[in-house]
């Protein structure tokens, strides 16, 4: 009988613990805001001579048909060789950061 009892009271506690138990649903939104960045066309003469010596590792042989800066003085250099142009990016250093 005492087994019984203590069998009943385990299945009871057991049912009560089973249905305490919730779920919590988190969503979570992130929103990515892309600002393209704004460049002025300037003479080709205007960047700096520490990036075009770091740019003509790269791109040795091109020639510069087109340059922009940014105002975080970040250059756009539109660069040709052999009838094929390119569209480069680079740091004020004139190091390189892609290809566009």
């Amino acid at each position: 009988m005492k087994n019984l009892f203590l069998t009943a009271a385990l299945v009871i506690a057991l049912s009560f613990n089973a249905s305490a138990n919730t779920v919590t649903e988190t969503t979570t939104t992130n929103t990515t805001i892309h600002q393209e960045k704004e460049y002025k066309r300037i003479d080709g003469s205007e960047v700096s001579q520490e990036a075009l010596q770091n740019i003509s590792k790269k791109y040795g042989g091109y020639s510069m048909d087109e340059a922009y800066v940014a105002a975080d003085g970040e250059y756009k250099l539109v660069l040709s060789k052999d009838g094929q142009k390119v569209t480069a990016l680079f740091t004020a250093a004139g190091e390189f950061v892609k290809e566009a």
